[in-house]
């Protein structure tokens, strides 16, 4: 919330933005911060899935899906649309957040394709559980 809101001043608790050489860096700073806010939100959302997933004992497929997300789709993308696109910078932070949202969104998908069909009881034997329901809304 703070990048949304406050992207100029804390741009300048780093920059003179007073100052007119630094005028262009404060600007590209605080559109940066944009990018940022969104990219904190999208991997707040797949650090959660991950570590749920991890709690289910299910690392392999998270692991493809990382890299899928990363290479297949946020390389690509910020490379699109920083030099196809030319939009430099916001192209790069463009491909990085997209990236990470679809992890975070196949991943947050997969977690909840897990918890509605619930634990194979391979899973929970292999885990030393008991069986226990887990309810997704």
């Amino acid at each position: 919330v703070l990048f949304f809101l406050l992207a100029r001043p804390l741009v300048a608790l780093f920059l003179d933005t007073g100052d007119p050489a630094t005028a262009a860096t404060a600007a590209l700073a605080a559109g940066f911060l944009f990018y940022a806010a969104v990219f904190q939100l999208a991997d707040g959302g797949q650090v959660i899935a991950a570590g749920a997933l991890r709690g289910l004992k299910d690392t392999r497929v998270p692991m493809l899906i990382a890299g899928f997300g990363y290479w297949a789709v946020g390389f690509p993308l910020g490379l699109l649309c920083a030099f196809r696109f030319g939009w430099g910078g916001d192209g790069v932070w463009i491909g990085l957040t997209g990236g990470l949202g679809v992890v975070a969104l196949l991943l947050v998908l997969r977690f909840r394709e897990r918890s509605r069909r619930g634990l194979r009881r391979h899973d929970l034997a292999h885990a030393g559980a008991h069986p226990v329901p887990i309810e997704v809304p």
